[in-house]
This record gives C-alpha cells, sequence and structure tokens, in this order.
C-alpha cells in the first residue's frame, strides 16, 4: 500500500531487558510481530462501504458511474479496482479523503465484473469486500467482420474490416480503431485507414513480410462506441503469408519479370492495352484465379458488332481487378507478345506461360504495371489498390494515427492498460 496510516499516538518504548519476565510469562518478546495495523488480516469491510447502481439481481447501467462510499466516522477507502472478465480495468478516481471513488469510464454492455474495495478504519486497520455484478446488454450493437477468410496469402493482402452500423462521428470511429488489433510476427508498422462509414482496410507501410502470421482481433466486445451503440463479440481471424511474390508487367518493353523474394525466376513476354484500352499503372493484387473465363467485349462497354468487339474462350486467368482486368493465355496475339501492345486491357501471355504463372501466384500477390499509358490503379474502388496511396496519406484516414513513428503493427498510440485506481493523498 502507498501510503502510511493516518496519525495516532505512539505507544511508550520499553527496552527488551524490562520483558525478560514476560516472555517468561508467555509474553511476546521485541523479536515478535510488528504490530503494524496493515499486516493484519482484512477484516470484512461490508458494513463499512456502500455501492451505487449495483447490488441484488439487477444488472448495472453501463452508461451510468458506478460509486463506492465509506460509511461511518473514521473509515476511508483507500483501493478500489473493477475488472471484466477480460482482465480489462476501469478507470476510476478515488476523492483526496478516501470517502468515495467514482468511475471516469464507460462500463462494458453485457459484462460480468469483479469490484474490490480496499479500506481502513480509524486505527489503521485493513478491511476488504469483493463483489461480482453484471452490466445490461448492450440495445443496438456494431458487429464487425474481418477480411479475408483465414488462410495463407500473397504480401500484397490487405485486412478488412466490414461494420454492421454506420460509424461517421470522429470519437466514435477512434474507439472502433482502437478496439480492432493486427499484430503480426514478425512485426511490422501498420495502419487502418477508413474507406468509408462501414469500411477499414489495413496494411503496413511496405508490404506484409514473407512468410509471416498475422492475427486480427477486436476488443470491442461490450465497449460502448457512441450514444447507446456498443460493440459485440467479433469472431478473430489468423493469415499466412507465403513468399514475397512479385509480377512486374512493363508495357514499355511488353516482357513480366516474376519475382520470389527478390530473385527473378521468370521472363515472360507479354501484351498489354492498346491506345484506348491501355493497361492501369501501378500495384495491384491478385483478386481470384478462375481457370476459364467467357470474355466478352459488352462487359468493358464495347458494342456487339463494332471493330473491337470480342467474345472469346479464356483460359488461366488470373483476376487483377473486378472490372474485369486479368493477366491470361491469349493465345491469338502471341505474334505480338513481347513485340506491341494489342489487348483491351488484360495481360496477355502463351498458354505455358499463363498456366505457370496461374499455378505460381497465389491471392493476395503483386502484379505491378509499369511504363503504361494508362491511369494509375484506384485505391478501393476496383479491387485493392491501396498501395497506390502513399503512406501519408494512408495514414491520414485513420481516426487515430499520429506523427510517423516506427512500431509494430497494432501498437496503440498510449502506454499499457488504463489506470484502474487512485489512492488518496496522506
Amino acid at each position: 500500500m502507498s501510503h502510511s496510516p493516518r496519525s495516532r499516538t505512539a505507544p511508550r518504548r520499553v527496552g527488551c531487558a524490562l520483558l525478560v519476565g514476560l516472555v517468561a510469562a508467555g509474553g511476546a518478546a521485541c523479536g515478535g510481530p510488528s504490530g503494524q495495523p496493515l499486516s493484519a488480516t482484512p477484516y470484512d469491510a461490508t458494513g463499512q462501504i456502500s455501492f451505487s447502481g449495483v447490488g441484488g439481481d439487477r444488472k448495472a447501467d453501463p452508461d451510468k458511474p458506478l460509486e463506492v462510499t465509506a460509511k461511518g466516522d473514521g473509515s476511508r477507502i483507500t483501493d478500489v479496482t473493477a475488472t471484466d472478465a477480460a482482465g480489462r480495468y476501469v478507470r476510476g478516481e478515488l476523492s483526496a479523503d478516501g470517502t468515495r471513488w467514482r468511475s471516469t469510464a464507460p462500463l462494458a454492455a453485457g459484462a460480468h465484473y469483479t469490484l474490490r474495495v480496499s479500506t481502513e478504519n480509524e486505527d489503521g486497520r485493513p478491511g476488504r469486500r469483493v463483489i461480482g455484478f453484471d452490466t445490461a446488454p448492450a440495445g443496438k450493437q456494431l458487429r464487425v467482420t474481418f477480411g479475408p477468410e483465414a488462410g495463407t496469402y500473397g504480401v500484397g493482402q490487405p485486412i478488412t474490416a466490414r461494420l454492421s452500423r454506420q460509424v461517421e462521428d470522429p470519437s466514435a470511429r477512434a474507439v472502433v480503431e482502437r478496439g480492432l488489433k493486427v499484430e503480426s510476427r514478425p512485426a511490422v508498422q501498420g495502419v487502418w485507414h477508413w474507406v468509408d462509414g462501414r469500411t477499414l482496410h489495413y496494411r503496413p507501410r511496405e508490404y506484409w513480410p514473407g512468410r509471416a502470421t498475422i492475427t486480427v482481433r477486436s476488443t470491442l466486445t461490450g465497449v460502448r462506441v457512441g450514444g447507446e451503440l456498443h460493440g459485440a463479440a467479433t469472431k478473430p481471424l489468423t493469415l499466412h503469408t507465403g513468399p514475397r511474390l512479385e509480377a512486374i508487367a512493363d508495357a514499355g518493353t511488353h516482357h513480366m519479370t516474376v519475382l520470389r523474394d527478390g530473385v527473378a525466376i521468370r521472363t515472360i513476354p507479354i501484351t498489354t492495352g492498346k491506345p484506348g484500352f491501355a493497361t492501369r499503372n501501378g500495384v495491384k493484387v491478385v483478386l481470384a484465379k478462375e481457370s476459364f473465363v467467357r470474355m466478352r467485349g459488352t462487359s468493358i462497354g464495347i458494342p456487339e458488332g463494332s471493330s473491337d468487339s470480342y467474345d472469346l474462350p479464356v483460359y488461366w486467368a488470373t483476376r487483377v481487378t473486378w472490372s474485369g482486368e486479368y493477366v491470361h493465355a491469349a493465345p491469338w496475339s502471341v505474334g505480338a507478345q513481347g513485340a506491341a501492345n494489342v489487348s483491351h486491357g488484360c495481360t496477355g501471355m502463351s498458354t505455358a506461360d499463363a498456366q505457370w504463372f496461374f499455378n505460381t501466384v497465389r491471392v493476395g500477390d503483386i502484379v505491378k504495371v509499369v511504363g503504361s499509358g494508362g491511369a494509375t490503379m484506384t485505391p478501393f474502388d476496383n479491387g485493392f489498390g491501396d498501395w497506390n496511396m502513399p503512406w501519408e496519406q494512408w495514414r491520414e484516414g485513420s481516426a487515430l494515427a499520429g506523427p510517423a513513428t516506427g512500431g509494430a503493427a497494432g501498437r496503440d498510440a498510449g502506454g499499457p492498460a488504463d489506470t484502474a485506481r487512485l489512492r488518496p493523498g496522506v
């Protein structure tokens, strides 16, 4: 305990020699117990304290403060801790005279708490009272769904969080973001970015490390987000990354270089989008792999019967945008591959090369296009173009991010658990 009992009249000092007779008679010698009140076993302090908002069969209102008050003359509260089943502490403040403790942060809804109160009577003897109570369930819940599904992905795969309700208020966004934890081994710096009021993406400054383990979890269960809205329980997510695989498609040289962990493992002659249909520049992320797709020009706005219309069976198609950009087999353009750009925006290659590429890459791997006359891939509206947004701009989309500094993924700006107890001054 961090304070001394209040001042009391000190007993007269008695020399050990004068106590010899008492020792012989069974009395205590100088080497016995110290006699300090604080070393005594705490007594039951039930009669010394009262609680506001808890007790009996009723459930506590999570949005109302919890109060503990000392009763009677001479007694005071010395220490209070309130924790839920997950071990989260409730912040609180104890009055200077030790007569009253009050929580300073909302309780979680639908949670069980253990409240531990330490007291001291007028003689400095310690007391103890421990109670458990439940809070009422939330009227409105915010559910979070993490993505993608558990599995192994490429190092370019962002983490997504989809909310069941719109969250616009900056303070509510900060609560949500603070409760969404991302950790990776090896550790990297990363941050959430609000795409809109119901969608967040998380990415590191650079790509994920190869062969990493990434865990995503929410600590929002029962936490008040804003108004009557509280967080609901969320299923955690574990992902793994494979080796760092990058495909660099150079529309200017008409070749694609595929690298694994920074080492080129294959160079492939390609053709990309011709003038008017130029392939988008920038970093794209593999979204899906489809061994067969029927591609029609009408799907990208080309009228049927026009000189540019087409209707083709396509094999070994690796999708990189939702609007229909693929890396795929294009046996009809083998003569142009490695020499000219003749496609309608996709990256075409021989059937053998396309099958190899299809079998080599996984969802989340990186396909980067350079040297094209097309615009740069947008971040969010056509797949995962997240990596095309500069890091400082990405951080601006966070409700919490401060000055860019190093650190582990998912690290909060604050320190350890919130302060749980404040003892009175003496």
